[in-house]
């Protein structure tokens, strides 16, 4: 079994889930079972997937749980731009966050290439 605390894009994806966690704290209240909840739950799918397929017995399976946490990415994204273009985001936050997302897509990528 893997260690998924060894993987430095689990690490990025938990330091991804603390800052949108911390930055949809001041969205409106009329979003919290809405882009609040969507984003928060696209966010921890990233390291937990990781997590998750670090405990599967072949590559196969890691592999396929690496390719979710990416989906998780990819949707996170798109909430993102969602926040910025609503302006629940300025743009430094919005810069700051999407440079996160970026680098964890492409830690996963590579990862993912690995295997």
């Amino acid at each position: 079994m893997r260690e998924y605390r060894k993987y430095n894009v689990w690490e990025f994806g938990h330091e991804l889930t603390l800052e949108i966690y911390k930055s949809t704290e001041s969205f409106p209240d009329a979003e919290k079972f809405g882009l609040i909840s969507q984003m928060r739950r696209a966010s921890y799918s990233i390291p937990s997937n990781i997590a998750e397929g670090c405990g599967r017995e072949s590559d196969a399976d890691f592999k396929r749980f690496l390719v979710i946490s990416r989906g998780s990415a990819a949707e996170l994204e798109y909430f993102l731009i969602l926040s910025r273009d609503l302006e629940l985001l300025n743009v430094e936050q919005f810069d700051l966050l999407f440079d996160k997302v970026n680098r964890v897509k492409r830690s996963l990528n590579n990862l993912i290439n690995k295997i």
